[in-house]
């Protein structure tokens, strides 16, 4: 069946030439006796248009084969439903497929433009409240893989010693896990002793309160402390239960986040090299090996970061317990790994350590809080002017006021988490804005 039989014009188009014999004065449309005409192979030359000489002029410019006539009742019309499924089956044949593209949408059209502004301003709503609503999943993504992009330079360096990368892996997270187990070895034992004394002494504490002559007696009997407790938990008792055990629901919400991260962590560490191709492969061919470049030296940075405030947090415990030991004040291996954790924390973290081993040194005497007070002071000018720009200073390239910006921002925006990250994030951006946006302002 030919394009003429399917009722469409010959026009010359490209892809169906016109069959030959065919003239201007031709009909648009085949009738339905052409149709059985050419089906049974009774029309002349495959035409089912035309007449008798060349330019298909016959009589009244219907085929010869013509069945009824014009006049015929109106359920002998062609159906129109049959030349559909015919047209479908000739233009399969004739493109091996499903057929040809039809003209484009015009995109200047009003509809058109409208549609896309209207799905334009739907997408986005609908990716901010994503989100919005993911928000808490999605900062334990980012927190994972930060944790894991810092740990991967260690894994590439046990790697380059010929180890597999599973098994560099694994040494990673035992050490790791090793320095865990170390800090609740160490808390453990001294938090369950003060707990039980607590308990223990508790009777005799209430008799204390009983009795005038005693410093809490005094006290008691001044400021009423027993009559407010008994008011206190006779009125909020129920709220302070419900306070309880939403402080236990936070915990069990915290642990699950923790275990949450560690499997993440793993993960990230054993599929790191193809994920940063995964993310590569998101730009441009043309821009790739840039990207490549730029995003190996966030990497690196991230890398930096996290090890030299490793190293950071380790002088600092090991330099609290030698302190701590020195002097006899309490729990050192406790406090200093205290320390160290805290001192995980930029800007703020060594001066809360600090003030915390201070206080517990008054236990001791007055003099050796005041000297374990000017030891963390001198440690902290120490660590911000000749431990860290040692240690990270060149990997990192962040001043000291942007550090300072960063970790205050980070921290409104995203708590604890957010100071962890700010000053990598911030030495990452530092990077895109002197390689990218500087540069394309120095051009323009």
């Amino acid at each position: 069946m030919k394009r003429g039989d399917l009722g469409q014009p010959r026009s010359g188009a490209p892809g169906c030439p016109d069959e030959p014999g065919d003239g201007a004065g031709g009909p648009a449309i085949a009738t339905d006796g052409a149709l059985r005409d050419q089906s049974a192979g009774t029309s002349p030359g495959g035409d089912a248009v035309g007449g008798d000489g060349p330019g298909g002029q016959g009589d009244n410019g219907t085929s010869a084969g013509r069945g009824p006539a014009e006049g015929a009742p109106a359920a002998e019309s062609p159906d129109h439903m049959q030349r559909a499924v015919q047209a479908a089956a000739a233009i399969a044949e004739e493109t091996g497929g499903l057929g040809r593209l039809g003209r484009p949408m015009n995109r200047r059209s009003p509809f058109f433009v409208g549609m896309a502004a209207a799905a334009g301003v739907a997408v986005t709503y609908g990716l901010v409240e994503l989100l919005i609503r993911a928000r808490s999943v999605l900062v334990i993504i980012g927190l994972a893989l930060f944790i894991a992009a810092g740990l991967d330079p260690a894994v590439n360096w046990l790697t380059r010693r010929r180890l597999p990368r599973w098994a560099a892996v694994i040494v990673i997270l035992l050490v790791v896990a090793a320095v865990a187990a170390g800090f609740v070895a160490a808390a453990v034992p001294p938090l369950t002793a003060q707990v039980t004394a607590l308990v223990h002494d508790l009777p005799h504490y209430m008799n204390t309160l009983k009795d005038h002559n005693s410093e809490l007696g005094k006290l008691n009997s001044r400021f009423q402390v027993q009559v407010r407790l008994s008011k206190l938990l006779s009125t909020k008792g129920t709220a302070l239960v419900g306070g309880v055990l939403g402080a236990g629901a936070l915990v069990l919400s915290a642990a699950s986040s923790m275990l949450v991260v560690i499997v993440l962590v793993v993960y990230f560490l054993a599929a790191m090299p193809r994920i940063k191709l995964f993310l590569y492969r998101l730009a441009p061919q043309s821009r790739r090996s840039r990207v490549i470049l730029i995003g190996d030296e966030i990497f690196v940075k991230v890398g930096g970061y996290m090890l030299g405030n490793f190293l950071t947090s380790l002088i600092a415990g090991v330099g609290t317990w030698a302190w701590l030991q020195i002097f006899g004040i309490p729990y050192p291996l406790l406090l200093g790994i205290l320390v160290a954790l805290l001192d995980l924390i930029p800007v703020i973290g060594s001066t809360v350590g600090g003030a915390i081993v201070s206080l517990v040194a008054l236990t001791v005497s007055l003099p050796v809080a005041i000297a374990t007070l000017a030891f963390y002071i001198a440690y902290r000018l120490a660590e911000d002017y000749l431990i860290v720009p040692r240690i990270m200073g060149r990997t990192v390239e962040v001043p000291a006021v942007v550090t300072v910006v960063a970790v205050l921002l980070g921290g409104a925006l995203m708590g604890l988490i957010g100071a962890l990250v700010a000053i990598p994030a911030a030495a990452a951006l530092r990077l895109l804005l002197n390689e990218v946006t500087f540069r394309r302002l120095d051009r323009s």
